[in-house]
């Protein structure tokens, strides 16, 4: 993949994370990543520079994220977290279009609406989603 195409694969994914309802994406000094978070919980995290070795790691249902290690090469345990319900996606990629990781990110969206008290969720949610 060239230079190009993974930066402007970075600046997709920050930009489909920033306009989902109520996330912010952003870079995180202290841990020297892009993070993406929605109501003070991560739902992603990037690799900010440009190498072969560039992830994003995203949270996922724990037998969908079996499934997908199995099916693709580029898909491996969530790095740096809990390896059972987060995976890592290589950012180079030829395997997987940036629709197919659209949907994964929104999907670990959906997963920490989910997980959010009720009053945070329904504010989220409502004419939302």
């Amino acid at each position: 993949m060239t230079n190009n195409r993974h930066r402007d694969r970075i600046k997709h994914f920050t930009a489909f994370g920033q306009n989902l309802p109520h996330a912010k994406v952003y870079y995180r000094e202290d841990w020297q990543i892009i993070y993406f978070e929605l109501a003070g919980k991560m739902f992603g995290l990037m690799s900010p520079t440009l190498s072969d070795t560039a992830i994003i790691t995203l949270k996922g249902n724990p037998d969908s994220n079996e499934e997908l290690r199995d099916l693709y090469a580029d898909i491996s345990a969530g790095y740096h977290v809990n390896k059972r319900h987060w995976i890592s996606v290589k950012l180079n990629t030829e395997e997987l279009s940036d629709q197919e990781i659209d949907a994964m990110i929104k999907q670990s969206y959906l997963l920490v609406v989910n997980n959010l008290p009720v009053n945070i969720r329904q504010r989220i949610t409502e004419n939302n989603l």
